[in-house]
């Protein structure tokens, strides 16, 4: 079978060859191929791309696909690829600011279309079975919002028509799963002019936020966790000996204190060495995890801005551990262990791990960063788990685990890290006296499981289509009085739910039963419970689920244990169930 990566890449040079022949004058960026496809980097002087134009882009792709044009690879001498593409502006600066330093560089050619690339391809424009152009966004020259803007035109490509036809189905589904849409729809969050990039969280969305971190919260007092509170802005200075403000200055927000400068946090690390410092510490204390729930903040470009997904501002599920050496390991296999728990207890069990090593902006010897990379190797062949490295895609200060968990279509979210530090440490000049009496710089483990609890809301929304499992559903149950004259009854019966810990409303507006239980269809509400005349004098009421089947009456005490009793479990075997 052909590589997939490769029949990708070459997608994206037919695709910029029947562009080509639409515009001749067409200045040619990037392209590259993607996890689904492919996509180029374009501008057309003149002309902007438009929906309409994509039709006929494919349609010439097709007509190259169907000629079986030959690839041919050369390799040419940098003068010669300088007057090759004389006439593309972008290819001549990636001739001499990128390739300057090359004597020779490669070009691969196919029908009439010539490109700066170092392939591989396939053999032929034949090969590629099926493809789909599908889609324009802006982009920049070298992905800075400083240089030129650009057109991205993207495209679809997969191994077979079926494999194709698939992908967009589930495609077609993701946008009816929309975080943004679903959310504005339940009441969960919104936005407003007046804060771009920072959601408002309503009752409902704030009640689900609560949920996690109550979860979060217990689950961290199991593994023996202290909890603490940070300020949400500190002196810069504090980020100048952590390295933020050398390596993540573009993505910090500053302020003026007093003749100050200080930073407003994008992390929480650095506060927390100030809390392991206010003490002098012994290794009678260590392992010491200090965990936080903390809002950090995040100059992001409008344009990448994205629902819950990419914001300014967002609660992380932070937390630090302090160890000996020794116990590295050990210590790193319990988050493991710890992570993917939380993941089944949400229904993720099918994820992909990948350790992220040494970048290129990075503080530290590399001779520490192989240690602390193999050291996250270790951890998890200790649990017998397959893992995938991402080259130099590390924190600036250290390697990381990531995990990936995929939801209900098939789609990657990256959530949990796991990031190895031994420079922070002795940077803040962190110690602790040994058994030996002696003075020692103690490792440094950064983790968060849910990542942003906001961004894990928007994904559990997707993934359920906002029909939460019940014991997270910000409304468990509605009460639907058939008249006003059972609305007392609906009251007692909200009272008695409500001491149960059940988070229940009523519905006594004059809207007919069935409009009333369609709204709370609507609004993905698990149980309905109708009260009319007959359940009112039997102390009962009628249970609908909103899926629309009727398990009919039952006494108020049964479903509240039945209800309680699978709250409780959160089994994945109840996931997309609320009544056995």
């Amino acid at each position: 079978m052909l590589d997939l990566s490769a029949v990708r890449h070459s997608a994206a040079h037919i695709m910029a060859e029947a562009i080509q022949r639409l515009y001749p004058k067409a200045q040619f960026a990037y392209g590259p191929e993607t996890e689904e496809g492919f996509f180029y980097d374009v501008k057309i002087p003149n002309h902007s791309l438009a929906k309409e134009d994509l039709p006929k882009i494919e349609k010439i792709m097709k007509e190259i696909v169907k000629g079986k044009h030959k690839f041919h690879h050369e390799n040419i001498t940098r003068d010669e690829a300088l007057k090759l593409f004389a006439g593309q502006k972008y290819k001549v600066l990636t001739l001499t600011n990128q390739l300057d330093k090359e004597s020779t560089v490669s070009v691969y050619r196919q029908g009439n279309f010539v490109d700066l690339c170092r392939g591989p391809h396939i053999e032929h424009t034949g090969q590629i079975k099926a493809f789909k152009v599908n889609r324009i966004a802006g982009s920049y020259w070298l992905g800075d919002s400083s240089n030129e803007p650009l057109q991205r035109i993207y495209g679809l490509c997969f191994d077979s028509k079926d494999e194709l036809k698939n992908y967009i189905k589930r495609m077609e589904e993701a946008r009816t799963r929309d975080h943004r849409l679903i959310g504005k729809q339940l009441k969960l969050f919104s936005w407003h002019d007046e804060g771009p990039g920072f959601p408002f969280m309503l009752p409902r969305g704030r009640t689900i936020f609560n949920l996690l971190v109550e979860y979060n919260r217990k689950k961290n007092d199991d593994r023996g966790y202290a909890e603490i509170h940070t300020p949400s802005m500190l002196v810069e200075e504090l980020w100048r000996v952590s390295g933020h403000t050398d390596y993540y200055r573009e993505n910090m927000y500053f302020s003026e204190v007093d003749d100050h400068q200080f930073v407003i946090k994008p992390m929480n690390c650095p506060g927390g060495i100030l809390v392991y410092k206010e003490e002098r510490r012994s290794y009678r204390e260590l392992p010491m995890r200090v965990a936080e729930f903390g809002l950090v903040h995040r100059h992001e470009l409008s344009g990448v801005l994205h629902g819950l997904f990419r914001v300014r501002a967002f609660t992380q599920d932070d937390a630090h551990i302090y160890c000996a050496m020794e116990d590295l390991e050990n210590e790193l296999v319990n988050i493991v262990d710890y992570t993917l728990e939380v993941y089944r207890d949400f229904g993720f069990n099918d994820y992909i791990i990948y350790i992220a090593n040494r970048p290129k902006k990075a503080i530290g010897d590399p001779a520490v960063w192989e240690k602390a990379t193999q050291t996250l190797r270790d951890a998890l062949e200790v649990r017998g788990l397959d893992y995938k490295i991402k080259e130099g895609e590390g924190a600036f200060y250290g390697p990381k685990i990531e995990f990936n968990i995929k939801d209900c279509l098939g789609r990657l979210w990256q959530l949990g890290t796991v990031q190895l530090d031994f420079f922070l440490p002795s940077r803040f000049g962190m110690e602790y006296i040994g058994s030996d009496n002696q003075t020692h710089t103690p490792a440094m483990v950064h983790r968060a499981i849910f990542g942003s609890l906001e961004r894990f809301i928007g994904i559990l929304i997707e993934h359920t289509k906002g029909a939460f499992p019940v014991w997270i559903s910000p409304v468990q149950a509605i009460i639907l009085p058939i008249t006003d004259d059972q609305n007392d009854y609906a009251q007692s019966v909200l009272k008695q739910l409500k001491l149960s810990g059940l988070r229940v409303e009523t519905d006594t507006t004059s809207e007919r039963l069935q409009k009333k239980i369609r709204n709370a269809q609507l609004q993905k509400i698990p149980y309905m419970l109708v009260c009319g005349e007959r359940e009112a004098n039997n102390n009962e009421i009628a249970v609908r689920l909103r899926t629309g089947e009727d398990l009919g009456s039952m006494k108020v005490k049964e479903f509240i244990s039945n209800a309680t009793n699978i709250i409780e479990s959160k089994s994945k075997e109840l996931w997309n169930k609320t009544l056995d």
